[in-house]
C-alpha cells in the first residue's frame, strides 16, 4: 500500500516555518482535491492548506500548537484508488448515488441544507479555475448561488447540480438589490446570529446583501465598527494563575522585529494638525445615500485615503524608501491600512491605489478590512506597501505618534472625529473636528516636505471638493 506524504509548503515570501493551528480532518476521513486539511499560522497570516490528493487520511504527524519547518511531512494520505484500512477500521466505500442524484436532483429533505450552504459562498466557480495547492482552494463541491426565480422555501422543490458560471462584472453584482433593514423577518444562519450577538449588532438594522435576502458575515462586520469588534464586552474576574506566559512567535514575533527595526533604524519626526472635518462628514453622508455606493461601506477613512493619494502626487518624496546607496521614490501608491486583528497588528495594502476611482477604492478598502478581520490576509497582500494610514479614531483616540511601517517613509494617523468648538468667520461654532498626526523618516523627508504633505491632506479633509480638480 503506497502512502502520499503532504509536506508543509512555503506559502509565500520565503517563510521558513509555521505553526499548526487547527486540523480540519482526522485519520480515516476521505478527502478530495482542494479540501482544506489544516490551518497554519505564519509570521504574516493565517493560511488554510488544501489537499493536492484524493484519498483517505492516514496519520496526522504534527500536533496542534507545534511549529515546524517548511518541508516537514505533516500528514499522510492513502490514495483513493487503493483499498485501505486506517487502524483497525475499514474505510467505508462511498454510498451509491440515489435515483434523485442520478437524475441531477436532490431529495427535498436536503433542499434547505444545500440552499443554506450556498449562502456561505461568496465566490462563483469558473470553468478555468486552477486546482490551487497552496492557500485557500475552493472545494469542487461547493454549490454556486441559486438561480433567480427559484424558490428555496418550497416544500417539494428540487435543486439541479450547480452550474459552472463565469464571474459577473462588479457592476452586475452591485445591481442586486439588498434586503431593506426593516423589510420582513431577518434571514440569517445560526453562526451569523452568534457573530452579531458577540459584536452587539442588531440584525434587524443590518442591510442584507445575501442572494436570498439573507444577512451574511460581511454584512454583520460592516455594521460593526472596528472599535466594537475588539472592545471588552464585560470585565472578567482575575485569573487564578498569578502569571501568564505567552510565547513570542508567529505574527507577534514579526510585529516586534518590525517595530524595533523601524524605531531604531529610521529617525522619526512627527507632526500634528487639527482639522475641521465637517464637510468631509457631510460628503460621507451624501455618498452613503448615493445609489452608486449602495452596499459599499463608506467612512471618513475613504476620504482620508483619497486625500493621502492626492497629497503623495504633490509631494512624492514621502512615498519613498531609503537604502544605504540611494533613495527610491515610488510613483505609484500601494496604500497600507494598519488593521488591528485578534492576532495582532497587520498592514495589508491596496495595490495601485492611485489608479482607482473613489468607488473602486471604497470596495478595495472594504475587502481588505473584512479579509484582515477574518484572519485571511495573505503575505502577498502585506508586501510592497509604499505609505500607510492608521485609523486610531475608531478606538476613541484623538491622535498619536505612529511608528513607520518598515521600509516606508511616511505614515498618517487619523484621530476620532467629534463635535468641538471651532472659530468660523470670527464666530465660535460647533464643528466636526479631528486631529491628524503623521510620522516621517527624517533621512528622506525634510520638515518642509512633511509639513506641505500634511497640510495637503488636511485641506482635503476640510474641503473634499478639492478632489474634483
Amino acid at each position: 500500500m503506497s502512502v502520499l506524504n503532504f509536506t508543509l509548503p512555503d506559502v509565500g515570501e520565503g517563510l521558513t516555518e509555521a505553526e499548526i493551528v487547527e486540523w480540519r480532518v482526522a485519520p480515516g476521513d476521505t478527502v478530495s482535491i482542494n479540501q482544506v486539511l489544516v490551518e497554519i499560522e505564519t509570521a504574516k497570516s493565517l493560511v488554510e492548506l488544501p489537499s493536492p490528493f484524493v484519498g483517505v487520511v492516514g496519520a496526522i504527524l504534527v500536533e496542534v500548537g507545534t511549529t515546524v519547518d517548511v518541508g516537514t511531512v505533516i500528514i499522510t494520505i492513502v490514495p483513493a484508488e487503493e483499498p485501505a484500512s486506517i487502524g483497525s477500521a475499514p474505510v467505508a466505500a462511498p454510498a451509491a448515488p440515489s435515483a434523485d442524484a442520478e437524475a441531477g436532483q436532490v431529495p427535498a429533505a436536503r433542499v434547505t441544507e444545500l440552499a443554506g450552504a450556498a449562502l456561505d459562498t461568496g465566490s462563483t466557480i469558473t470553468a478555468e479555475e486552477p486546482k490551487v495547492l497552496v492557500g485557500r482552494g475552493a472545494a469542487p463541491s461547493v454549490p454556486t448561488r441559486r438561480r433567480r426565480g427559484s424558490d428555496v422555501s418550497a416544500p417539494h422543490a428540487s435543486i439541479a447540480p450547480p452550474a459552472i458560471e463565469t464571474p459577473r462584472p462588479a457592476a452586475a453584482a452591485q445591481a442586486k438589490a439588498p434586503r431593506a433593514a426593516s423589510a420582513g423577518p431577518v434571514i440569517a444562519k445560526p453562526p451569523i446570529r452568534k457573530l452579531a450577538k458577540d459584536l452587539g449588532v442588531d440584525l434587524a438594522l443590518i442591510e442584507a446583501t445575501g442572494p436570498v435576502g439573507d444577512v451574511t458575515r460581511e454584512d454583520v462586520l460592516r455594521g460593526a465598527t472596528q472599535a466594537s469588534v475588539f472592545r471588552n464586552i464585560q470585565t472578567p474576574e482575575w485569573p487564578s494563575d498569578r502569571e501568564e506566559h505567552i510565547p513570542v512567535k508567529g505574527v507577534r514575533k514579526a510585529i516586534a522585529q518590525a517595530m524595533v527595526g523601524s524605531a531604531f533604524t529610521a529617525p522619526h519626526v512627527s507632526l500634528f494638525v487639527d482639522v475641521d472635518a465637517t464637510r468631509t462628514m457631510e460628503f460621507v453622508k451624501r455618498l452613503k445615500a448615493s445609489t452608486d455606493f449602495a452596499g459599499v461601506r463608506v467612512s471618513p477613512m475613504l476620504i482620508m485615503a483619497k486625500a493621502m493619494i492626492w497629497a503623495v502626487r504633490r509631494n512624492p518624496t514621502v512615498n519613498s524608501v531609503f537604502t544605504d546607496q540611494e533613495i527610491i521614490i515610488k510613483h505609484y501608491v500601494n496604500l497600507g491600512i494598519a488593521a488591528a486583528t485578534p492576532r495582532g497588528l497587520i498592514v495589508p495594502n491596496v495595490k495601485e491605489a492611485q489608479d482607482m476611482s473613489l468607488l473602486e477604492l471604497a470596495r478595495a478598502l472594504e475587502t481588505l478590512t473584512l479579509t484582515a478581520r477574518d484572519g485571511k490576509t495573505t503575505p502577498a497582500d502585506q508586501a510592497g506597501g509604499t505609505i500607510t494610514i492608521t485609523n486610531i479614531g475608531v478606538f476613541g483616540m484623538d491622535t498619536g505618534t505612529p511608528i513607520l511601517n518598515s521600509g516606508e517613509a511616511g505614515i498618517v494617523a487619523l484621530g476620532t472625529i467629534k463635535p468641538k468648538p471651532w472659530v468660523v468667520d470670527g464666530e465660535v461654532r460647533v464643528r466636526q473636528v479631528t486631529t491628524i498626526g503623521a510620522s516621517f523618516d527624517h533621512r528622506v523627508v525634510d520638515g518642509d516636505v512633511a509639513s506641505r504633505f500634511l497640510a495637503d491632506v488636511a485641506s482635503i479633509i476640510e474641503e473634499p471638493a478639492l478632489l474634483l480638480e
